[in-house]
């Protein structure tokens, strides 16, 4: 939206943006010209992929060189040097490197850490993730609120000087509470365990977890549609007055995260009362189950394009009804992966294995760009069932290969 709406609107402010001229020339250059929409949905895919190609190594630098509790903190660091940059105009991509480097530092070592808390084997992992990953989601609540207010009303530059603000409030908490944090596996690794060989087991273990990282890949293309062409479509096509105010439709963000934290809780007391019975699914069924809801929701977007032709707004319920099988999804798929690669993965390369997880949404990610490309040469209803074709295609992959891996990976899923 800030690109759509005001950074690349004026042709004058774009050219303005360090290195902006050498990218729309190289973007070009490969895929021919592009309306500002288009382009903009490549920036955006191109940013949220490299945020998932850096953690890979990330991931090497705390196994190898300064241990996690360091890497973490210098993510941080980074991350908060990005977003006051993002508060200039001319500093847009430069911000976005930043940002693309501390999470890089950031993302793989925090999760690590997570999974450090528990001994191997212990059944609480699975929902010590789905904590942490409410966690995730009560920043990503409040950011619309805050960031997106302040930038649709106020101006852009003090909802990312605020974001700012926000992740060094996040580095004090950490620092606040470095007693309670796991040991680095660097530290624990020394002797054998460092120099050691993978075993065979270890070894298909490995290409286990790529496979299933190749799948991952279709998920977040689809998934992250919700920050740029759903993003688009909540901006451009649906009516946020309610109860005579006009609500920013940055808002439409903080849906996912909200129902994150309904869901979360009562879906992990769902899954343990099936535990208790012997039915709970595998962790490759879930991911699988994960996939089917994520291209399903795009069922409500095809009904809503019917329903809502040209200029038209329509009720804010086709995105709520659409999020809230997202997120459903989700919670199927992405800490049910986390843990699982946690779980799965040779110790000596645990966060090495966790950034090539994050690799595969580096993937997918700018996939979610690439795609988002094509919003604005289809019609909406024939976009949403390209979507809806490619989660539900990638869940009948997961079922139909399903008894292979958990033959592989054996009492981990």
């Amino acid at each position: 939206m800030y690109m759509t709406n005001y950074l690349l609107v004026d042709p004058a402010r774009a050219a303005d943006v360090l290195g902006y001229k050498s990218l729309e020339a190289f973007l070009v250059g490969v895929f021919g010209p592009m309306n500002i929409q288009q382009m903009s949905s490549q920036i955006y895919g191109l940013y949220t992929g490299f945020v998932y190609f850096t953690p890979f190594f990330g991931g090497i630098i705390a196994d190898k060189i300064i241990g996690q509790y360091k890497t973490v903190y210098l993510g941080g660091v980074l991350m908060a040097i990005g977003h006051f940059l993002m508060a200039s105009e001319k500093m847009f991509l430069l911000a976005l490197l930043f940002l693309i480097l501390g999470n890089g530092c950031f993302k793989p070592n925090i999760s690590t850490q997570v999974a450090s808390l528990y001994p191997e084997g212990d059944p609480r992992r699975d929902g010590a993730f789905t904590i942490f990953y409410m966690g995730i989601n009560l920043g990503a609540f409040f950011s619309p609120l805050i960031c997106g207010t302040l930038g649709q009303t106020v101006g852009w530059h003090y909802g990312f000087g605020a974001a700012g603000v926000g992740m060094l409030v996040g580095l004090v908490s950490y620092w606040l509470g470095s007693g309670l944090i796991p040991h680095d596996t660097l530290v624990e690794k020394k002797g054998a365990e460092e120099s050691r060989k993978l075993t065979k087991e270890e070894w298909a273990s490995v290409f286990v977890l790529i496979v299933l990282c190749v799948l991952n890949i279709m998920f977040w293309a689809i998934y992250e549609q919700q920050g740029n062409t759903l993003q688009l479509w909540a901006d451009e096509k649906t009516n946020w007055r309610m109860l005579g105010w006009d609500i920013p439709s940055s808002w439409f963000q903080s849906f996912n995260p909200l129902m994150i934290f309904i869901f979360a809780p009562i879906l992990n007391m769902f899954w343990a009362w099936q535990s208790k019975r012997g039915k709970e699914p595998s962790s490759v069924v879930k991911m699988g189950i994960g996939c089917l809801l994520c291209g399903g929701a795009y069922i409500l977007m095809i009904l809503a394009a019917k329903t809502v032709p040209g200029a038209e707004k329509g009720s804010v319920l086709w995105l709520f009804g659409t999020v809230l099988v997202f997120t459903m999804g989700e919670l199927y798929l992405s800490p049910i992966g986390l843990s699982l690669v946690t779980k799965v993965s040779p110790k000596p390369i645990m966060s090495m294995m966790m950034g090539v997880w994050f690799l595969s949404s580096f993937i997918g990610n700018y996939m979610t760009g690439y795609i988002g490309t094509f919003y604005t040469k289809m019609p909406k209803e024939t976009f949403f069932m390209m979507l809806c074709g490619l989660g539900i295609g990638t869940g009948i992959v997961f079922f139909a290969i399903k008894g292979k891996i958990n033959k592989v990976l054996g009492k981990y899923v």
